[in-house]
């Protein structure tokens, strides 16, 4: 439950329904899907057993499994996989925060959001405003790293199987809602009618990306709890479970969101802004809009909670292991991503013009939340999703592998190793190359 929560996050719920709308919905749809299949999954596999059979954290997993013959940079792994949550948790948070701002702001939707005009204002307004932003971000850090100081069991598996239920029964009711109340038939068309005219290269590799981002592949998240996990838990099984439930969950999303859109005439290719900016207005219009929109909203927050615990464990579970105290190494990893998150902030208001990187074509108009963004989820989650992919095929031995994965068919197992060895790192390959050259 607590890595299926850790998977479950903004990636589903925010990034998914924005990402498909934006490239044609339903053939983007069928193309998530394969790459789940083909990459995520192997990947995932992977990790978990890197985690399982090092039996520590990330960095320390990865220093007892590499062979005395081969290379110490393979320890890599372990620093990106502490390095990669705590950047991408200084951001997450910030978005997060505007979930727990659109709680509250969103009760009184009937009054004060009746279009397109008015959901900008109230989003700009979140947005100009620093203090607010920080406070918000400041609430939802501090409070993730209370229940990374109370340890896996009397913090984050308790918290665990208090949101992801909740969670499951808010995208229920907001699917059924979408079923009986707004354009259904829209919706489904939408998602799962693919035009493969919309292909291109590009949206193979949004697809790729997508994956990657949704699943949580090479976050050290998978690595970090699979070090917890018991023998007698199969580690094929535990993915597919986890990548099973992350799937579903970033469909539901789409069966839940799409429908509302175009009940209402908004436009599904809205890009981010399609959760903040465009249901707002549907919310504002519909009947009972004023439980519908905040309802939504704790479902997003749970979402991103669930994710940020999981972030955080990574880098806690290492410095622990030198002797620290959980309290005092939570709170103060959480500083650190609250520390960084205040120039994630800035970057929408007194910072807006800000950028780090000008001389360099593929990053030079991004400020710096988008720099952060771009930096995590298209250049070092695929590298250290590579490295890991590399690390299992061609440097932890063929019979260790096999004893510790354990998928009871040697078949299958040949499948899964033939995936992890050749097919993923290619696929990673072609993500690398396409961020890196945008112009291809």
């Amino acid at each position: 439950m607590a890595t299926v929560g850790a998977a479950v996050g903004l990636g589903n719920l925010w990034r998914f329904p924005y990402i498909a709308g934006e490239n044609g919905g339903g053939a983007f749809v069928l193309l998530y899907l394969a790459c789940v299949v083909l990459v995520a999954i192997p990947i995932v596999v992977a990790e978990m057993t890197i985690g399982r059979m090092g039996q520590r954290s990330p960095v320390n997993s990865v220093s007892r499994l590499i062979p005395k013959n081969r290379s110490r940079w393979w320890m890599a792994i372990g620093w990106l996989s502490v390095f990669i949550p705590m950047i991408g948790l200084s951001y997450y948070s910030v978005v997060a925060g505007w979930a727990l701002e659109y709680i509250v702001g969103t009760a009184d939707m009937s009054q004060s959001v009746r279009d397109a005009t008015s959901s900008n204002r109230m989003f700009n307004a979140l947005l100009s405003s620093p203090l607010r932003m920080l406070f918000l971000h400041t609430v939802f850090i501090a409070t993730a790293a209370l229940v990374v100081s109370r340890g896996v069991y009397k913090g984050i598996e308790v918290i665990s199987k208090i949101i992801m239920p909740a969670l499951g029964v808010l995208l229920l009711i907001l699917v059924f809602y979408s079923i009986f109340f707004a354009d259904i038939a829209a919706g489904l068309h939408f998602l799962f009618a693919p035009d493969f005219s919309k292909l291109s290269i590009g949206v193979i590799v949004m697809a790729l990306g997508q994956a990657f981002f949704s699943v949580a592949v090479g976050v050290g998240v998978m690595m970090t709890y699979g070090s917890y996990m018991p023998e007698d838990y199969s580690l094929p099984g535990s993915a597919a479970i986890i990548v099973s439930v992350d799937t579903l969950v970033a469909i539901l999303a789409g069966i839940a969101i799409f429908p509302i859109v175009f009940a209402y005439g908004l436009d599904p290719a809205e890009g981010p802004g399609l959760i903040f900016v465009t249901l707002p207005i549907a919310f504002g219009q519909m009947p009972g809009g004023y439980i519908i929109g905040p309802a939504f909203f704790v479902m997003l927050f749970f979402a991103a909670f669930s994710t940020a615990i999981g972030m955080l464990e990574p880098a806690v579970s290492w410095i622990t292991e030198k002797g620290w105290g959980r309290k005092r190494v939570a709170f103060g990893g959480a500083f650190v991503c609250w520390f960084v998150g205040i120039a994630a902030i800035f970057s929408f208001n007194e910072w807006s013009d800000v950028r780090l990187f000008p001389w360099i074509e593929t990053v030079a108009s991004k400020d710096i939340f988008n720099l952060l963004d771009y930096l995590v989820s298209s250049v070092l989650i695929p590298v250290n999703g590579l490295l890991i992919a590399l690390f299992a095929g061609w440097v932890i031995g063929h019979e260790k592998l096999e004893r510790e994965v354990a998928f009871g068919s040697p078949l299958f197992f040949r499948c899964w190793y033939i995936a992890v060895r050749w097919l993923a790192p290619i696929a990673i390959g072609v993500i690398l190359v396409s961020s890196l050259l945008p112009s291809l």
